[in-house]
């Protein structure tokens, strides 16, 4: 009343023009005085967060904390509708207090900075389930963190660890009306195998074997991952004979079935898996042609094949009475049959169905098992016998700003190819240094105890970052978004690379390279100038209208590894933290929509192609080298480390 009293008798002044001058420094005076109060917020470490964030915070409180002294970025496209926060099941458990030490923290330092990403009401189609889930598996993880807590400093003996084991045979299985059953503790990786040996004991019968995930608690069925289904020949083989591979969710139900015929046509028009056909070719043929063919089926199935069936073929791998070896592997696009050492049919990956979620193969049907065999199983070492953990642990960072930060996106159960990392080029002396900084990001896994492996070996080596999220391929964008925010305000670097971890990367020769390029607004990598969406709905790759509706893509760099320049890197953690950037579930080509809105921000992007970054396979004189096993990163190594050379292994 008092300011409003002054102001009506200053209007009364003969000199209207210094009267409101007074009146507007007045103003700026009151204004200034009401907003004292308002102090900028401390940083908070990741313990801190866990410490001090409760449980039942709502989303609007975590609003408010955007604090608009932020610097603006112009923004290249901007929606008309921002992004709002919305509840998400199960994300207040994952940011809930916990007792999780300062040192143990350091595992979380992303995980503490993605919430409001996670909460956005346009966020990839599985972020709810994969949070949900999430959620579950990060409970049970404290669990059993704080019961080995609490028998370490109650000095009580511990049960023998449960460990991921590299095989399982039928002594493990466990037969029953539902048929054979094999228990799968730490899921598969690429490479893994299940073997089984049996004999059909019906005709005009059929047989499955499934490849069985975990079960939510309120899922009344676990998903399938894979059923493969055979169809048994009738008798003379006049009956159709046929091999059925699909998938199951309590979702969706049954997915789209892909069908082997045993009298199908030769031609096979479809994708190829991991460089196989969906379906071997399967030949008709008449009785005399039959004999002209023997070299190219088993033995063992021509045995006891009639020659008087007028759809008779020899090449359908199963039949009444004969035994068979079935041979299911994995490979890095999908799951192959081998049948009597020969390729059979391939089946590509569905999202959210992916290998590292098996937890059990059910085989049943008109099938007598003799022998289930599952071998090439992911096994995380005993981080206390490794001799040289010292050498394989992340240097301290000692400087304000590193070179660069390596975002190697991982797997939980992908414990080999991170071992064989450590002990190949995260050797280099750059790395060891503290120059270059090389860290896992990981998503959590639906198995129990995957995660607490993955949490001992965070603990030992200092270079994993957990996500609060599971692992499924489509969330992959938010890792990308995670390593920006990683590397330009918790580990600052000048450069950001993305890998993977079957990717080796020539770090010596990476950081010449840079140093003739760029140091600001630049893309370097494998980079793809003209490329437009995927529109087949069975593509890995399948992107709707909706998601991009666009005919082509901007530039974009390939997946297995490219580097982008700091200023990049904030403009992308900046932009999601202000809801200004839209996400997109291909994670290589959201990298080239972000950058491209950056440019036309008004930056001059300098998009650097080099073709020595092998998106498959490796050639000489490479900087990255794709779809590299374990044993191909440590021959690589070993190649490096006596010939001086950057020559394959294979």
């Amino acid at each position: 009343m008092k300011f409003f009293k002054i102001a009506v008798s200053l209007f009364r002044m003969k000199k209207w023009s210094g009267g409101m001058v007074i009146i507007g420094l007045a103003a700026i005076l009151v204004l200034s005085y009401g907003l004292m109060g308002t102090q900028p917020q401390k940083k908070q470490s990741a313990y801190d967060f866990f410490r001090n964030h409760p449980a039942n915070d709502s989303h609007s409180k975590d609003t408010g904390r955007l604090s608009p002294s932020h610097m603006d970025i112009k923004k290249a496209t901007k929606s008309s509708i921002r992004p709002h926060f919305v509840n998400v099941e199960g994300l207040n458990d994952l940011y809930a207090s916990n007792n999780i030490s300062k040192e143990e923290s350091k595992a979380l330092l992303v995980w503490s900075q993605m919430r409001l990403l996670l909460s956005r009401s346009d966020a990839l189609p599985e972020t709810a389930q994969g949070i949900k889930e999430a959620s579950v598996a990060w409970k049970d993880l404290l669990s059993m963190i704080e019961e080995d807590k609490t028998m370490k400093s109650s000095k009580i003996d511990k049960p023998e660890d449960k460990t991921c084991p590299y095989s399982l045979s039928t002594i493990n299985r466990t037969t029953s009306s539902n048929g054979t059953i094999l228990e799968i503790p730490c899921g598969l990786v690429e490479d893994s195998s299940i073997t089984v040996v049996g004999i059909p004991d019906g005709h005009n019968g059929s047989f499955q074997i499934a490849l069985e995930g975990s079960k939510l608690l309120e899922d009344q069925n676990p998903p399938i991952i894979l059923h493969y289904k055979v169809r048994l020949p009738g008798d003379n083989m006049t009956e159709e004979a046929f091999i059925v591979q699909n998938t199951w969710t309590n979702e969706h139900g049954w997915g789209k079935e892909e069908r082997c015929h045993a009298h199908g046509s030769a031609r096979n028009t479809k994708p190829k898996v991991d460089g196989l056909v969906l379906c071997n070719e399967q030949i008709v043929r008449s009785t005399g042609e039959e004999n002209l063919n023997t070299s190219h089926a088993s033995g063992d199935v021509l045995a006891n094949v009639s020659q008087g069936g007028a759809h008779a073929t020899a090449n359908f791998p199963f039949a009444e009475g004969n035994p068979f070896t079935a041979t299911l592997w994995v490979g890095s696009e999908g799951f192959h049959m081998t049948v009597n050492g020969r390729h059979e049919t391939s089946f590509a990956f569905r999202e959210k169905l992916e290998p590292w979620e098996v937890s059990r193969v059910k085989v049943d049907g008109v099938l007598d098992v003799l022998s289930l065999l599952a071998k090439e199983l992911p096994v995380s070492e005993d981080h206390d016998l490794v001799v040289d953990v010292e050498l394989l642990k992340a240097p301290a960072v000692k400087r304000k700003r590193i070179a660069m930060l390596v975002g190697v996106f991982s797997t939980g159960n992908n414990f080999e190819r991170r071992m064989a990392l450590r002990r190949s080029w995260m050797q280099y002396e750059a790395v060891r240094s503290g120059d270059v900084a090389v860290r896992f990001f990981i998503g959590l896994h639906k198995n129990g105890q995957v995660n607490y492996e993955l949490w001992k070996e965070a603990q030992a080596y200092g270079d994993v970052q957990l996500m609060p999220f599971v692992d499924y391929y489509s969330l992959i964008s938010l890792k990308t978004v995670a390593i920006c925010i990683m590397g330009t305000k918790i580990l600052p670097a000048k450069y950001i690379m993305k890998t993977d971890d079957d990717a080796f990367v020539r770090i010596d020769e990476v950081i010449t390279s840079l140093k003739g390029k760029a140091s600001s607004s630049l893309l370097y990598g494998l980079i793809s100038f003209e490329s437009s969406p995927h529109r087949d709905k069975e593509s890995k790759w399948y992107i709707s209208n909706e998601e991009w509706p666009h005919s082509s893509y901007p530039p974009w760099a390939h997946g297995p590894g490219y580097i982008i320049s700091r200023d990049i890197a904030k403009f992308i953690a900046e932009g999601h933290r202000r809801r200004d950037l839209k996400l997109f579930k291909l994670e290589d080509v959201a990298m080239g929509i972000w950058i491209e809105q950056f440019k036309n921000s008004g930056q001059k992007v300098q998009y650097t192609s080099d073709e020595r970054f092998y998106n498959a396979g490796c050639e000489a004189n490479y900087i990255l080298a794709h779809y590299q096993s374990p044993r191909l990163v440590l021959c690589l190594w070993e190649k490096l480390q006596k010939e001086h050379q950057p020559n394959c292994c294979e």
